[in-house]
């Protein structure tokens, strides 16, 4: 899809399209070994497997993995509402890191959910949870959003 077309999708049509895998995940995904699984409305589950790459010096998983997993599903819960046109970028995350994460948690699956989206701002809480549904850590984002200028 040429980014024209992308430009006039809304932001669920859009998730939708790289969950299934007509428009390709970003690269960073790629990089940090992770897809957008599931979306609908307000609703976002990106999946990722742990690994040596993404490890600190002391053999547990650098923090930035897991808020990378939260930042992307939280944004794409908020963005899943928005329509054609209108863009975001997240301002602030709270991440709760509850239990460590490692090279043998595995499979881990992070979903974000809308609170609430207003004409400025977009709010949303995320969690990641393993395989065994323990909660490994917890977030909330808030992202400003991009309106057209209405003419006139």
């Amino acid at each position: 899809m040429s980014p024209e077309e992308i430009s006039n999708m809304s932001g669920l049509d859009v998730l939708t399209a790289i969950s299934d895998g007509r428009i390709d995940h970003p690269s960073m995904a790629h990089t940090l070994g992770f897809r957008l699984t599931e979306v609908t409305a307000g609703f976002a589950v990106i999946e990722g497997s742990t690994g040596p790459d993404y490890c600190n010096p002391n053999g547990t998983i650098h923090g930035a993995w897991p808020a990378a997993l939260l930042d992307s599903c939280m944004g794409s819960a908020v963005h899943s509402t928005l329509p054609a046109g209108v863009g975001f970028t997240i301002v602030e995350v709270k991440i709760d890191f509850v239990r460590s994460i490692t090279i043998r948690t595995g499979h881990v699956r992070a979903e974000g959910k809308v609170v609430r989206v207003g004409k400025q701002i977009g709010q949303s809480d995320g969690v990641i949870v393993d395989d065994k549904g323990q909660v490994l850590a917890k977030g909330s984002a808030t992202c400003l959003l991009f309106r057209p200028k209405v003419q006139g």
